[in-house]
């Protein structure tokens, strides 16, 4: 008797989409099933085994390199693949969400690298997450072009030697989609974006002389890059392309993460590509890992936290000599500013920033950087073109003279700042601002003149929690606690409502920003992840 067929993916409440049809294929959702099968229940593991590290780190208020792992770091024979010709240049990438604008924006913009989102600049809608598919896919053939309703304007793909190298990136391994099922079981979000986008995409892009590249979110360990590992080996054979042909980037924006960065180099040694430094996701993961640690790890406004703080340049610092020892890119961090059309002189003061912060990275070793808006690249460029020349990267710097013990990344009072009453206004104001638009399906948003994601939101509602369980005094002698929160909480949305009048105000969804964004912030059982009960919202 012939063994029963496995269980088909299930379509689960979700509105029909225009051509969906073309990325639900039955053969692309049966190669989403099986990764399911296979991974998710390491997946699971290693979501428990997060939790049990964090009990550890509360036990201890402290971490430490590996002992177990001493080897792979002391071995110094051992290097990453060597970078695939499109991704040898990395001097500037841009960050945003994949709809159809943006698309074109981001290919066209004169950046090396899109880092094309389905993460934190992305409200993980059913619509964002197919349509944003399609959107890549039909870059890929050129067949996208887009009008803009509002200004009528039209925007079309450049020349294909013009046009930036794609790196996806897939949700992280916390969140689930429940629009796909599987005998009742959701599956991981990351299996499902890694595999509509692999499935469809992996031999289209060899095609083009690319390859399906990714970026891997909220890494925690180097068993979780283990896992990624095995996926893609699992993955290449299944479509049928050469093993080594992806390539992965990790985001070291994990506290735990930046005491394992060679060992996830390792782990991924066949197909990584680099490392980076993503800084609000990392005070984020410190605030999370640390938070009943003591005064020693309250954390300044995070506007007060530069990557020129004690802990932040020991981070940059041994990421770039991890990357560059094992023959890795190391990407530097995001400039967020987002230009303003009517307020010359904040443009003025905001580039001299960003043109010091990108000198610097280049300075540091840097291979590339990150930039939100298309008017940075040329200044972005400009500061990697100056010290790599014609060079694709300076990955021959090996940054020796460096050396970061363990006590240095976690030295959180070496930073000369305390938290600000102005700072906890401004962590609900941009917290309210950015929590109402990610439930309208908006992930990237701006927010007085910043590029905000989902990271920002997190280190917002994680800095209130922190400020209130610390016990914090404010310079003006206002004790942070739960009841100044909430007033501050109920003015700043009466200010929103007086700004966009009622109308606007009623459409939007505020008041439930509002309670998300305190229920979040107060509640003495703190929540992993912020978009864990905002995506129980999300319709």
């Amino acid at each position: 008797m012939s063994a029963p067929a496995p269980s088909t993916l299930a379509i689960v409440d979700a509105e029909p989409l225009p051509r969906q049809e073309e990325v639900l294929t039955d053969a692309a959702l049966a190669f989403v099933a099986e990764l399911h099968r296979q991974f998710t229940p390491r997946r699971n593991e290693l979501l428990a085994r997060r939790g049990e590290r964090r009990a550890e780190i509360a036990r201890t208020s402290t971490l430490d390199f590996l002992p177990e792992t001493a080897a792979v770091r002391a071995d110094d024979s051992w290097k990453v693949a060597p970078a695939p010709a499109a991704l040898s240049d990395r001097r500037v990438e841009i960050t945003g969400p994949t709809d159809r604008k943006m698309t074109i924006n981001a290919l066209n913009s004169g950046a090396k690298v899109w880092l094309a989102d389905f993460e934190d600049a992305s409200a993980p809608t059913w619509e964002n997450v197919v349509l944003g598919q399609l959107n890549l896919t039909d870059a890929y053939e050129r067949r996208i072009d887009f009008t803009d309703p509002k200004s009528g304007k039209s925007y079309a793909l450049k020349a294909a030697d013009e046009l930036a190298t794609v790196v996806m990136r897939p949700r992280g391994w916390h969140l689930e989609e429940r629009h796909l099922q599987l005998d009742g079981v959701s599956v991981p979000g990351a299996l499902v974006d890694f595999g509509l986008y692999f499935f469809h995409n992996a031999q289209r892009l060899i095609d083009l002389g690319k390859g399906p590249y990714f970026y891997l979110p909220k890494t925690e360990s180097h068993l979780e890059a283990r896992l990624w590992n095995d996926i893609f080996v699992f993955a290449q054979d299944y479509v049928g392309v050469p093993q080594g042909t992806v390539r992965a980037t990790v985001l070291i924006e994990t506290i735990t993460a930046a005491y394992e960065m060679e060992e996830i180099l390792y782990e991924l040694r066949d197909h990584a590509s680099g490392l980076n430094a993503g800084r609000w996701d990392y005070l984020f993961s410190i605030v999370k890992n640390f938070r009943d640690g003591g005064a020693k790890f309250v954390l300044p406004d995070r506007n007060a936290v530069t990557m020129t703080a004690p802990f932040m340049r020991a981070y940059t610092e041994l990421l770039v000599r991890t990357c560059h020892k094992r023959g890795a890119h190391a990407i530097g961090g995001m400039a967020a500013f987002i230009p303003s059309r009517r307020d010359a002189e904040v443009n003025k003061v905001a580039f001299e920033k960003v043109k010091a912060d990108k000198d610097r990275e280049a300075a540091d070793g840097f291979d590339g950087s990150w930039v939100a808006h298309p008017d940075l690249v040329p200044i972005a460029l400009a500061s990697f073109d100056a010290v790599l020349g014609e060079k694709p990267n300076q990955k021959d710097r090996l940054r020796e003279d460096v050396s970061v013990a363990a006590g240095d990344l976690i030295a959180i009072d070496t930073l000369d700042a305390r938290p600000t009453y102005d700072g906890l206004r401004n962590a609900v104001a941009v917290g309210i601002r950015y929590i109402e638009a990610w439930l309208r399906g908006l992930g990237a948003v701006a927010i007085f003149n910043l590029m905000e994601d989902a990271a920002t939101a997190e280190i917002s509602r994680s800095q209130i929690w922190q400020w209130i369980n610390a016990d914090v005094v404010f310079e003006n002698g206002e004790h942070a606690t739960a009841g100044l929160a909430r007033k501050v909480a109920a003015e700043e949305l009466a200010a929103i409502r007086e700004e966009i009048g009622e109308e606007t105000f009623t459409a939007g969804k505020w008041q439930q920003a509002h309670d998300l964004l305190l229920q979040v912030s107060l509640d003495q059982d703190y929540a992993d992840f912020l978009t864990l009960p905002a995506y129980e919202q999300l319709r």
